[in-house]
């Protein structure tokens, strides 16, 4: 039997001072333990400095009841996640946005769409279904230009939003505090507008309770005589009284002594709910933020592999072995993230390549490939879910500018949780390098035997280099069978044999002479045929302890 309360997780978020929270407050009867903001600082100077939460209740609208005959919820709980609009404050963003269903963006009229609005769009794109833009402020707009102002505004959000999946979405102009601080008790312009085009738009979330149950906390304090309350949403599976869960950053169980959901006893809660869990007893302090699961559900780990999806609006180098803070689940850690991709190349089927050859530009811009992917080896350890969400960004970037930190965005797909991932799983990642080197054809010794030059140096192992495959510009195919002489020179087999051109051309059997004029007449007899090249193509595996080469 499903819950009398259905409930649905709304984000407000946009730019810092464009009233998120004043929206957040205006919309809500019921506040939970971390709402608007615990910090004292964030009182004082009137913005957000961590995620605050909320919630206001509305009768269940009539298409949830059609679509969904078997939810027998009578009230729908709005669950606000007021997200801080502050640049450097994006970690928090990022990690309050992950648990949200649809994404209320807030823009001030006045100033339109600021940086930190365009990086909060881009989160929602990466995070979230739906979105509704609110344009908040409409108070300060003048009375006699304000309805052609709004039009305006509402015309251009709506360009903006024709290249994202939020096209089409519904713009809202609202003022939730009319006046601003000093604006005495004045009613709120637009709300009930607001609320039914979010009761329109509110669907009904896939809601597991199969699986581990995976809690994300974002407060925790304790009550005396009764244990430690640990307030969050619920991401996965479901928790009842009880159970036994696992606190990974402490490595702790604990038992659950009691749930509220808003200040009401509840017996479980399911994917999706907000909460406040008590168990038995610790010091919060050891857990502000964080996660809890069903014991040994969630894995701690240094390394792992994603998927990769670049963000179009990010204008700085996305390089191959660069650092960037990834946020993997709820955690922001710096990491060192290495490309690769895989290419429709059926000699590498089931390879990854990490950079095309340089020999080809034209061949390598049209070789473009099916996916990318990073292996990324973060400065310390993190713990979240299989297949969690990972973003790339590049949060060192002056917040000042004008500009987009958010680079990539990815699934992952593989975690490392052995210490020794270098030697025990990388090599099982067939990820290689392209490499191809050219040389010149210097004489031909016999009708099977060339001697090249220019493709080693001198201190190079040519030893090394025996036995791999090389092809003449001439179309001849030969294997490198050793050194010659002491300068880079080597052997080439060629087992069909050159042709008779290239055996008169190159065939070395005039006698060198040691005055000026019989060198010149070298030298002129070698410029007055085309050079042939040698191309010596092969595969390094980036991650092979041996460093070996290896051809197809």
């Amino acid at each position: 039997m499903a819950a009398l309360m259905f409930n649905f997780n709304v984000g407000v978020l946009g730019h810092v001072d464009s009233g998120k929270t004043s929206l957040s407050k205006v919309l809500s009867t019921t506040a939970s333990t971390a709402c608007f903001d615990k910090n004292p600082q964030s009182k004082e100077r009137g913005i957000t400095l961590d995620l605050g939460f909320s919630s206001f209740t509305v009768d269940m609208p009539d298409h949830l009841c059609s679509e969904y005959p078997d939810l027998t919820a009578s009230k729908l709980q709005y669950t606000l996640v007021d997200c801080p609009g502050h640049a450097s404050l994006i970690r928090t963003i990022i990690g309050g946005a992950q648990i949200i269903d649809l994404m209320i963006l807030v823009i001030d009229i006045v100033k339109g769409m600021q940086t930190q609005t365009a990086e909060c769009l881009v989160i929602g794109e990466i995070t979230c279904p739906k979105m509704i833009v609110v344009l908040n402020k409409v108070d300060l707009l003048p009375p006699d230009k304000k309805e052609a102002m709004i039009e305006k505004m509402k015309k251009r959000m709506q360009k903006t939003m024709e290249t994202t999946k939020f096209a089409g979405c519904p713009i809202i102009p609202v003022a939730a505090r009319p006046g601003g601080p000093e604006g005495g008790e004045s009613d709120a312009i637009g709300l009930t507008d607001l609320i039914e085009t979010l009761k329109t738009h509110t669907y009904r979330p896939k809601r597991n309770p199969e699986g581990p149950f995976i809690f994300s906390v974002d407060h925790c304090f304790s009550i005396r005589g009764q244990g430690t309350v640990m307030t969050g949403t619920a991401l996965s599976g479901k928790a009842v009284i009880n159970d036994t869960v696992e606190i990974p950053s402490m490595n702790v169980n604990k038992k659950i002594k009691s749930i509220q959901m808003f200040k009401q006893p509840t017996d479980k809660i399911v994917q999706g709910d907000r909460a406040g869990v008590c168990v038995t007893q610790f010091d919060p302090k050891q857990l502000e933020r964080g996660l809890v699961c069903t014991p040994g559900s969630l894995p701690t780990f240094g390394a792992g592999i994603m998927t990769v999806s670049n963000i179009p609006y990010y204008k700085g180098a996305i390089n191959s072995k660069a650092k960037f803070h990834i946020t993997t689940g709820h955690e922001t850690v710096m990491a060192k993230v290495t490309f690769f991709g895989l290419y429709e190349d059926p000699n590498s089927k089931d390879n990854f390549i990490t950079n095309t050859a340089q020999k080809d530009q034209a061949e390598a811009q049209q070789r473009l490939p099916i996916k990318q992917y990073a292996f990324i080896e973060y400065e310390k350890p993190v713990t979240c879910p299989h297949n969690s969400l990972v973003i790339g960004s590049k949060l060192d970037t002056d917040i000042h500018a004008n500009m987009c930190r958010i680079a990539f965005h990815g699934q992952l797909l593989e975690c490392f949780t052995d210490s020794k991932y270098l030697v025990n799983n990388l090599p099982k990642l067939k990820v290689y390098k392209t490499k191809v080197r050219e040389g010149l054809v210097e004489r031909c010794q016999d009708e099977y035997t060339l001697i090249g030059k220019n493709l080693f140096k001198k201190e190079t192992n040519i030893q090394s280099f025996v036995g791999l495959k090389v092809t003449l510009s001439s179309g001849e195919k030969g294997v490198i069978e050793g050194g010659f002489g002491q300068s880079g020179k080597f052997k080439i087999r060629i087992p069909d044999g050159v042709s008779k051109e290239i055996q008169q051309k190159y065939s070395g059997t005039k006698k060198k002479n040691k005055n000026k004029d019989s060198e010149a007449n070298q030298d002129e007899q070698q410029t007055d045929h085309e050079p042939i090249k040698i191309f010596l193509t092969f595969k390094r595996y980036v991650f092979d302890p041996e460093k070996k080469m290896k051809q197809s």
